[in-house]
């Protein structure tokens, strides 16, 4: 995405059908405003089609209510469905973690130094290790211990705590807690979790040991939402690394928490940025 401070972003969908990426164009065109960047998906099987276009108002005084309102008239002639994001937009977000502190970390950074556009309002856990974390930068820090017979309460003070804070993600920065059908349902599209994603896929505990022993090649993560199959969610992003017989277990821990951090930041920046369009059990990405 530009770094323009003036760059909006218009994401749309809709059926597949002539003419779609000349009614937002043509649009953009007729309002004054300058693409400076464009991609569109064509699934031709889905019969879908996914535009995103960022552009500069050239006129002054440009109204985002009358935008809205004028291509609303357009979009619905193609049964087409839109966001339009302002500039410097910020995410609001609340990261749920355990004890590993190295996504939380990184998400942090990224957010203090600006390289993520997000507004983190809170930080959930079930364990208290992360708090000192979570206050050095200045952030409310919510300890909601769980076990197998408090879970519906605990999370329902979780779902409370993401409400009441006006969040519209919810970044699993390695928590190590399976959530509820119910509640992966009521934040569908709004959650995204990471998780290791090695080849072949090793489940249960100390996954890298386990990778280690069967001599592996490859480490990587995936960043998805989240959905009630576990670890099945829509993939919004993915990351891999070549290892060999030198690395040791410690060895692969190390690689696959750089990847993690990479590949979780990447997904969210993707869907803060509007690039992530779900399309049934699968996302259309449009990153360029």
């Amino acid at each position: 995405m530009s770094g323009a401070r003036d760059v909006w972003v218009l994401a749309a969908q809709c059926p597949s059908r002539l003419g779609t990426v000349d009614v937002v164009t043509r649009f953009l065109k007729e309002q004054s405003c300058y693409i400076t960047e464009l991609h569109s998906f064509d699934d031709y099987q889905g019969g879908q089609f996914f535009i995103r276009a960022a552009f500069r108002p050239e006129l002054a005084g440009f109204s985002e209510a009358s935008f809205r309102d004028r291509f609303e008239t357009r979009a619905t002639e193609f049964g087409m469905s839109f966001e339009l994001m302002a500039p410097d937009y910020r995410l609001p977000v609340v990261i749920m973690v355990s004890k590993a502190d190295h996504c939380l970390n990184d998400l942090l950074y990224r957010y203090r130094t600006g390289q993520l556009s997000i507004d983190v309002r809170a930080v959930v856990s079930n364990h208290p290790d992360l708090e000192p974390l979570a206050r050095w930068h200045d952030l409310p820090y919510h300890h909601l211990p769980i076990t197998a017979e408090t879970k519906p309460q605990q999370e329902a003070q979780v779902r409370q705590v993401i409400e009441e804070s006006g969040a519209e993600l919810v970044i699993l920065a390695r928590y190590m807690q399976v959530l509820s059908p119910e509640l992966c349902r009521h934040f569908a599209g709004r959650a995204i979790n990471i998780h290791h994603s090695l080849l072949p896929g090793f489940k249960g505990a100390k996954p890298y040991h386990q990778a280690y022993d069967k001599g592996v090649k490859l480490v990587g993560a995936t960043a998805h939402y989240i959905n009630d199959d576990l670890d099945e969610g829509p993939i919004i992003a993915q990351g891999v690394e070549s290892v060999d017989h030198s690395h040791y277990p410690e060895d692969l821990v190390a690689r696959g928490r750089d990847i993690e951090c990479l590949t979780l930041s990447r997904a969210v920046r993707f869907h803060q940025e509007k690039r992530v369009f779900l399309h049934g059990r699968r996302t259309v990405v449009l990153a360029g």
